[in-house]
């Protein structure tokens, strides 16, 4: 959320709760999101000590699938990923008598 999406969330609240509540509301919500957090971290050191491994480095971020994806397949050493590689070499011109590729599932 930018600036924008949180000054409109801001306004909304202000008018709906109105500026005496607004305070309280808050106070609430971060009570809400501390307790949210608690309980997840919890989950994660209940979760390590019944498998027997130490999941204090593991983030949320590494059990999305699409980063399981990016690490996997398009992370190079280099730090160049094979997609980014390909689109800056651009097409290569075909040499007099070379045929151009074929794929036969794709058709």
């Amino acid at each position: 959320m930018g600036w924008a999406e949180i000054g409109v969330v801001l306004v909304v609240a202000m008018l709906l709760f109105g500026p005496e509540r607004l305070p309280e509301i808050a106070k609430q919500a971060g009570g809400f999101v501390r307790t949210v957090r608690r309980m997840a971290e919890n989950a994660k050191d209940d979760l390590g000590r019944e498998i027997g491994q130490d999941l204090s480095g593991l983030q949320l971020r590494d059990l999305d699938p699409r980063e399981a994806v990016r690490r996997t397949f398009l992370d190079e050493p280099s730090g160049r990923t094979p997609l980014t590689a390909a689109a800056t070499a651009g097409p290569r011109a075909l040499r007099p008598g070379e045929r151009p590729p074929f794929d036969a599932e794709a058709t």
